[in-house]
């Protein structure tokens, strides 16, 4: 199976997270907005 190099832009990724976090986002919204965030690419944390 090949690799897939989709990925989702980091202003999708922003409002998808938005609609994650609100409460009254219908479960397809949810469902939408995770299946975005799958495919963002990973950030990089910070070490203090």
């Amino acid at each position: 199976m090949a690799k897939r190099n989709e990925q989702t832009s980091k202003k999708v990724a922003s409002k998808a997270g938005k609609i994650l976090q609100n409460p009254k986002s219908t479960k397809k919204q949810k469902s939408v907005a995770a299946s975005a965030l799958t495919q963002a690419p990973n950030r990089k944390r910070k070490k203090k």
